[in-house]
């Protein structure tokens, strides 16, 4: 199915289609500078100029194997990268923004990034230990990983508030999937979810006013893709939320960062 790379301005309250293509993208990030957006398609990562959208190749060395949990950190000179190549299962990476040789991050494998803090020192990312998917930790030049929850069949998708005092992801309980925060060390857990929807991949705005999500039909598993899902907006200290997109997408809608710096906008994929 073709692919349709988005940007809804939420001022306009509008759809800007930015490109179609015959290949599967997925997972678009806003380049710092606010002239690109960065996705992945058939384990490559593409930067597409937005005066100009085609995709154009980012040079990732030996990372051939990508998946679409990528992103960009802080200051804008660097990317992280969840790739398989040389593992046995997915594994983070770290090269420079414009492309370069990637250096290895996480040690143990399958490990999926998701979240960079603001202050660049910390990656966030999925993993699954002893078969069970939980949020960890981990200093953005490598070394020792820190397990963050427990108690739930399945987390995923940890991202950083603006100001760094919490991490939001989304958590299974009971079959329900919910969106939930924390303390970057794991405490003070709040549930900030509780409908029907199967709630995935929470991402806070810069300006720290609101998290953007996607929601499933109640009772979908896992996170499929070329399902209809709602783009759902929630103010950040948690209450009711408000639908901007329904569409076909799920799986690479916004699986990682999303916005623009200046929260006025944000991508997203949908298949047609």
């Amino acid at each position: 199915m073709p692919s349709q790379l988005c940007v809804y301005d939420l001022g306009a309250e509008q759809v800007r289609l930015v490109m179609v293509t015959d290949r599967l993208i997925e997972a678009p990030n806003w380049d710092a500078g606010v002239s690109a957006l960065i996705v992945n398609a058939e384990g490559r990562l593409f930067r597409v100029p937005l005066g100009a959208p085609a995709l154009d190749p980012i040079e990732t060395g030996f990372a051939q194997q990508l998946n679409n949990d990528h992103g960009i950190s802080p200051d804008g000179r660097t990317l992280v990268i969840s790739d398989q190549t040389e593992t046995d299962g997915s594994c983070l990476y770290t090269l420079p923004i414009y492309g370069g040789t990637p250096q290895r991050i996480t040690e143990n494998t399958p490990s999926w990034w998701h979240g960079w803090s603001p202050d660049g020192e910390t990656l966030a990312y999925t993993a699954r230990r002893n078969g069970i998917f939980d949020i960890y930790t981990c200093s953005a030049k490598g070394g020792p990983e820190t397990r963050l929850t427990e108690g739930f069949e399945h987390t995923d998708g940890p991202d950083y508030t603006p100001n760094g005092k919490w991490i939001w992801f989304n958590g299974q309980r009971d079959g329900i999937m919910n969106l939930w925060r924390m303390r970057t060390d794991g405490a003070k857990l709040q549930q900030m979810t509780g409908d029907a929807a199967q709630n995935w991949f929470p991402h806070p705005s810069p300006d720290g006013k609101w998290v953007l999500y996607v929601a499933y039909a109640p009772g979908t598993e896992g996170h499929p893709r070329d399902l209809p899902v709602e783009l759902r907006l929630m103010p950040a200290g948690g209450g009711p939320y408000q639908t901007l997109v329904s569409l076909t997408g799920g799986q690479g809608t916004i699986n990682v960062p999303c916005w623009s710096p200046d929260s006025k906008r944000f991508a997203f994929v949908q298949t047609v």
